[in-house]
C-alpha cells in the first residue's frame, strides 16, 4: 500500500510489423437506357497513375538518394522490411517519379543559390555510361545544389555560379575559378595546411618555410575560432589578423625565390591570389575552409564508386535532384521522407510542390 512517486522506469522501443496498405479504385461504365450513350466517372485526382503511392515513391528515393542503397538492395529492403514486392525495374521507374516531383523545387533552389552573397563550390568526377561528366556543388548555409555538367573547366564554374554572381565564393585552388576576382574568392585553408605540412617534411629551407607557415596557420584558426565562438569581437579579430597576414605574405615571397621548383611555383601562385587568402577576414559569413561544400560531396563520391555513375541522362538528372533535395532538407533539419512524400503527392494531383527554401512555401511551376 502507499505511493511511490519515483518508480524505476525501463522503456523498450520496438517497431510494428510493416503491412502495406493497398487501395483499390473502381469506376463503372454505364449505358443510358434512353439514348444508349455510355458514361464513366473520372479517376480521382489523388490516384497515382502507376501502382505505387507517394510514400512508397518517396521511400525508394530516400533509400537510393540518401542511404545509398542500390536498386537491388532497395528491392530486398522493401520485400523484407516492408513486405512489399517491387521489381528492380519498377524501382528505377519510381526514382524517375521522385525526380519529376523535384523538378520545380530544385530549379527554385538553383535560382536562390546563384543569388546568395556567400557560397562554397567544389566538383568531382562522374560517369554517365562511358561519358565523362563532372558533379558540381554550390553550398550556402540553408540550401545546397548539385549539377552534373560536361565540363570541369571555367565554363562549368560559370554555369554553376553564374558569370555575374554577387558576393564571395569559397573554393580550392583549382584553375576553373581563376576568372573570379580574388577579392570575391576565399581559398581553402585546409588545403593550404596540407601543402604546408608536406613542405615541413621535405628538409632544408623548404621545411623551415613549411613549419613557419604551419605556425601562422595555427594562429589563423585560433583567432577564427575565437571570433566564431563570440569570445573575440569582429573588429578585434581584424586587428589581430593584420600581423598574421603580413607574416604569411613575407613567407610566401621568400618561397618565390627558393631553389625547390614545386614550392617556388606554389608560392608564386599564392602570391597572385593573396587577396583570396584573407577574404574571410573582411567579409562576415565567409568561412576560411571549403568544408561546407566538400562534406556533402563525399556522399556523392561514395555513390559514384558504388554504382560507377549512372546509365542514362534521366538517371543523372535524378542524382542532381535527389542530392540537392536531401542535402538541403538536412541542412534545414526538415523531415526528408515527409518532404519527398509531399512532393510526390503534389505531382500526382498536379498541385505545386513544397519548396526547398526555408520558408517551406510551394515552389513555382516547372513550366
Amino acid at each position: 500500500m502507499g505511493e511511490d512517486p519515483e518508480p524505476e522506469r525501463h522503456q523498450v522501443t520496438d517497431l510494428p510489423r510493416i503491412v502495406p496498405v493497398v487501395t483499390e479504385y473502381r469506376r463503372h461504365r454505364l449505358r443510358c437506357v434512353v439514348c444508349g450513350a455510355e458514361t464513366q466517372a473520372a479517376w480521382p485526382v489523388e490516384m497515382p497513375p502507376g501502382s505505387f503511392g507517394p510514400r512508397l515513391q518517396a521511400t525508394v528515393g530516400y533509400l537510393t538518394g540518401r542511404i545509398g542503397a542500390s536498386q537491388r538492395e532497395v528491392h530486398e529492403v522493401l520485400a523484407t522490411v516492408c513486405h512489399t514486392e517491387v521489381s528492380v525495374g519498377s524501382i528505377a521507374t519510381l526514382e524517375q517519379a521522385v525526380s519529376t516531383a523535384l523538378a520545380a523545387p530544385v530549379a527554385e533552389a538553383m535560382h536562390y543559390v546563384q543569388r546568395q552573397p556567400v557560397r562554397n563550390a567544389d566538383e568531382t568526377g562522374w560517369y554517365e555510361r562511358a561519358k565523362r561528366l563532372w558533379l558540381w556543388i554550390s553550398a550556402t548555409p540553408l540550401v545546397t545544389v548539385f549539377r552534373l555538367l560536361t565540363t570541369r573547366g571555367a565554363a562549368g564554374a560559370k554555369e554553376l555560379l553564374s558569370a555575374d554572381f554577387p558576393g564571395v565564393v569559397g573554393t580550392d585552388r583549382y584553375g576553373a575559378y581563376s576568372w573570379v576576382d580574388p577579392r570575391q574568392r576565399q581559398l581553402c585553408w585546409a588545403h593550404l595546411k596540407r601543402d604546408f605540412m608536406a613542405w615541413s617534411e621535405r628538409g632544408g629551407e623548404v621545411a623551415q618555410l613549411g613549419q613557419a607557415l604551419l605556425a601562422a596557420e595555427a594562429q589563423v584558426f585560433r583567432l577564427w575560432y575565437c571570433v566564431r565562438d563570440g569570445t573575440l569581437s569582429w573588429a578585434d579579430f581584424q586587428v589581430a589578423m593584420l600581423p598574421v597576414m603580413a607574416g604569411v605574405g613575407t613567407l610566401l615571397r621568400e618561397g618565390v625565390v627558393m631553389a625547390h621548383k614545386p614550392t617556388r611555383r606554389t608560392c608564386r601562385n599564392l602570391v597572385k591570389l593573396e587577396a583570396a587568402l584573407w577574404t574571410f577576414v573582411w567579409e562576415e559569413g565567409v568561412e576560411p575552409t571549403n568544408n561546407s561544400a566538400e562534406r556533402p560531396l563525399r556522399r556523392a563520391v561514395l555513390w559514384r564508386r558504388r554504382s560507377f555513375g549512372t546509365q542514362s541522362a534521366a538517371g543523372s538528372q535524378f542524382v542532381e535532384r535527389i542530392l540537392t533535395a536531401v542535402t538541403t532538407l538536412r541542412q534545414q533539419q526538415r523531415d526528408v521522407l515527409e518532404y519527398l512524400t509531399a512532393a510526390c503527392a503534389a505531382a500526382t494531383c498536379g498541385e505545386p510542390p513544397p519548396s526547398l527554401l526555408a520558408s517551406g512555401r510551394p515552389a513555382p511551376s516547372a513550366s
